[in-house]
């Protein structure tokens, strides 16, 4: 393993590379005209074919960089599997689906296919036998797949591993190995880590090929962000504490991340016993109750989300505006992933930090790896307290009828705003998500009563259709 000795700079143009006037022309008309520091430093190694190891948290622009080499790699005529994505979540590869299908739109006919548990088997063989250039999917679902021999790796080319450290740690090493093993030996291989354990350096030992290592630092990363740190003497201090910042902190999108899950669910109904908008995320979820819970913080109708580290990989909020630490993270590098969810694409963000005595050792390494002195500084006023919450501006109305149902957003969006007395303003209403059998729409508060009076009682696709709000 060697290191890239490429000089990141924050200023490269994405026309600097040698990709093919489509896929830079797409990237212009996203938006996407300077590389992040993670893509300037890997994507000329992964575009001259080299396997290579990256250390990259979400939102550092891993998913475009890993996109586009795939994407530059692919034959479109060779209608085969030649790239396969594996994610540690389903949220996560659904996320990487979407991203790869946004960077592809300038090139026909590419085919990506998304392979996860939590969904029928069935129907995903169906999909197979049509055929795929790429699959994106969890471990343990695309082992089932190859195991029964449905789905075939012998044209892959080119096999990335997103969030290894996260897959490690879910358990999936075995599945990990049984499906490494059927892909052939001369491909090219991309592993991206937010963290860099001893397993992570073994694993890519025995599946990489003279890998070059691309490590993005934290103060290169994390210039964007304001972080503040406040010394608790017990638990109840920290409960304490953490009442007083989100009341000092008034905004739409909170996460506190929690060492447990148990932790995670304990702060979570005491944060709810108090009043507060809150919902908890850990790995004890039903996976329906997962996806409601991520669906109803992104659509901002609800405020705070409790969540462990693992249970938030794949979250996909476009503006998280605090990062509160009920511990400081086991790991440095895990702090830094944590952090890195607040301040995206350009704008400032915040990351509240609470540590007692006994996690000193804890912010020393801090210190290290983010090369400042941290100093404890004051908590806000406990009179802060006897204000009213802050509460979700927005509400989820769940629909039962989907894609199935031919329901479409714009039907939704249809039946709320039709023209009469009663109609509801576009503004009021928020994300529109349509899943096979259920859609949820998010509507401001005030028009909670009236939306739900117009969907029960209005039709869509000529049909009515049961509706239900989906109270915190």
């Amino acid at each position: 393993m060697h290191e890239s000795t490429n000089t990141p700079n924050n200023n490269q143009a994405f026309s600097s590379l040698n990709l093919t006037p489509e896929l830079l022309k797409n990237l212009s008309s996203l938006g996407y005209e300077k590389m992040t520091p993670i893509q300037a430093q890997s994507l000329p190694e992964m575009l001259a074919g080299k396997d290579v190891i990256a250390q990259g948290k979400t939102g550092s622009g891993k998913t475009a960089a890993f996109g586009l080499a795939l994407l530059e790699k692919l034959q479109v005529k060779r209608f085969r599997i030649q790239s396969m994505i594996l994610c540690p979540t389903r949220e996560l590869a659904d996320q990487v689906a979407k991203e790869i299908r946004k960077l592809a739109r300038a090139i026909h006919n590419i085919k990506v296919l998304t392979l996860c548990g939590g969904t029928p088997f069935g129907p995903q063989i169906g999909s197979l036998e049509h055929g795929a250039h790429i699959i994106v999917g969890t471990p343990g679902r695309i082992e089932e797949h190859v195991i029964k021999g449905t789905l075939k790796l012998d044209d892959l080319n080119l096999l990335i591993l997103d969030e290894a450290d996260r897959m490690l740690e879910m358990g999936f090493e075995a599945a990990l190995d049984n499906i490494i093993d059927r892909t052939p030996v001369d491909r090219q291989t991309l592993l991206f880590s937010a963290t860099f354990p001893k397993q992570i350096k073994a694993i890519s030992e025995s599946i990489m090929t003279e890998p070059t290592l691309i490590k993005v630092s934290a103060s290169e990363d994390k210039s964007n962000i304001n972080q503040h740190f406040y010394h608790v003497a017990d638990d109840e201090e920290r409960f304490e504490a953490t009442r007083l910042l989100l009341m000092a902190n008034p905004v739409e999108s909170t996460v506190i991340f929690c060492n447990t899950k148990k932790e995670t669910q304990a702060v979570c109904q005491s944060l709810h016993n108090d009043g507060f908008s809150v919902l908890a995320l850990h790995g004890d979820l039903e996976q329906r109750d997962r996806d409601q819970t991520l669906l109803r913080f992104a659509n901002k109708s609800v405020a705070i989300l409790v969540a462990t580290d693992v249970a938030a990989r794949g979250l996909d909020i476009d503006s998280l505006d605090v990062v509160i630490n009920y511990h400081i993270a086991h790991d440095s590098e895990v702090h830094i992933h944590r952090i890195g969810r607040t301040g995206r694409a350009g704008s400032s963000g915040i990351a509240l930090s609470i540590y007692s005595d006994k996690e000193s050792y804890k912010v020393g390494l801090l210190e290290d790896e983010l090369d400042q002195t941290i100093k404890a500084e004051l908590l806000p006023a406990s009179d802060i307290l006897a204000k009213p919450r802050l509460q979700a501006k927005m509400a989820t109305i769940q629909i039962d009828g989907g894609k199935k149902q031919k329901v479409r957003p714009g039907d939704i969006l249809g039946a709320l705003t039709a023209k009469g007395s009663s109609a509801i303003k576009g503004a009021d209403v928020g994300k529109i998500n349509v899943l096979d059998n259920k859609a949820y729409v998010a509507v401001n508060k005030k028009a909670l009563k009236l939306a739900l009076e117009k969907l029960s009682k209005g039709k869509m696709k000529g049909r009515s259709f049961k509706v239900r709000y989906l109270a915190v």
